[in-house]
């Protein structure tokens, strides 16, 4: 595998690092949406790490995991788990971001976090087996 290949993938890999570190900033400052957000964004970099490997990017959150679940969940290289924590993940980001007057309770942040930190696991185990990490 390409040198700059596997320089990109590490760097978007700590970059999902940091995001998960920022969520967990915001839970534990009551800030609900932010850490429902920020889990999020942990787990689309880290989606975004792995799609490195293949040279692909999309501009579209949509494109960026429909790479990710055709290449990596449907072939059973990563576990179909992941493919759920990611929608999840996504519909909390986007009601946290979007909707008007929406309330996020401290377990939906709590969850987040925790289905954040277990798929950045997940693909730091699978970066390590490709010599990434």
């Amino acid at each position: 595998m390409e040198e700059r290949v596997k320089e990109l993938s590490k760097y978007r890999f700590e970059n999902s690092l940091e995001s998960l570190k920022d969520a967990k900033i915001m839970l534990e400052n009551e800030r609900y949406k932010n850490a429902l957000n920020r889990g999020y964004y942990a787990i689309f970099h880290a989606i975004r790490s792995v799609n490195a490997l293949d040279g692909f990017d999309s501009s579209k959150h949509s494109g960026v995991t429909s790479h990710f679940n055709q290449n990596y969940i449907k072939t059973g290289i990563l576990p179909k788990e992941l493919s759920k924590i990611v929608k999840l993940a996504s519909e909390n980001r986007e009601k946290a971001d979007y909707l008007d007057f929406f309330i996020a309770s401290r377990e939906e942040a709590i969850n987040q976090v925790h289905r954040a930190e277990n798929f950045l696991n997940a693909i730091r185990s699978y970066l390590e087996e490709q010599d990434v990490l």
